[in-house]
């Protein structure tokens, strides 16, 4: 299998790699240096973020930011590091990177400080950090999914067969949140 996941492949999920907080660290090092205090958080997140979690070798960074606009103060140190802008990107609650053309795959999710899906990927991430199990069930279904839905363009049945179990942890992590108290902790970045 290629070291680098392209957009046409089969899902592709790979047990936990010990490397990835340092990849992620990497790559925030240089984004933190870039753009300054325009960045407000570099958060590591999404699956590689979470540890001994199966997972698409994806590393995903949200970047939180005090507005969209204007773009360019976020777009263009982005963009002179080799990210490239996904205008398309039908999500509006944020802006969509992708990495630099033949680096290793990264999304990078810009998203308002103090939103509610700024706020989501963090909880969502500490929650499955703090319960073990948790993180071993999702990884069972991740595993399960891929074997089925196993052709490039079955990526979107993938993540649409996640959700309902991603929601059911949502549940339990907002609980969780009220009983501790949650709180976003210091930037990772």
């Amino acid at each position: 299998m290629s070291q680098f996941m392209m957009a046409g492949d089969p899902v592709w999920i790979v047990p936990y790699d010990e490397s990835w907080p340092q990849q992620f660290q990497q790559l925030a090092q240089s984004m933190r240096a870039a753009l300054g205090p325009v960045a407000l958080r570099i958060d590591h997140i999404g699956s590689t973020s979470i540890p001994q979690l199966a997972a698409k070798p994806v590393i995903d960074i949200q970047i939180s930011v005090a507005d969209f606009e204007p773009l360019n103060a976020f777009r263009v140190p982005l963009e002179s590091l080799g990210y490239v802008f996904r205008a398309e990107n039908p999500e509006l609650t944020k802006r969509y990177f992708r990495e630099p053309p033949g680096e290793r795959r990264a999304h990078i999710h810009v998203r308002r400080a103090g939103s509610f899906s700024q706020q989501l990927a963090l909880l969502f991430r500490d929650y499955v950090r703090a319960h073990p199990d948790v993180a071993a069930e999702y990884a069972q279904l991740k595993i399960g999914l891929a074997r089925r839905y196993n052709r490039p363009e079955d990526r979107e049945a993938y993540t649409d067969a996640k959700d309902p179990f991603i929601w059911q942890i949502l549940s339990q992590a907002d609980k969780w949140a009220q009983q501790i108290g949650w709180v976003a902790g210091p930037s990772d970045a």
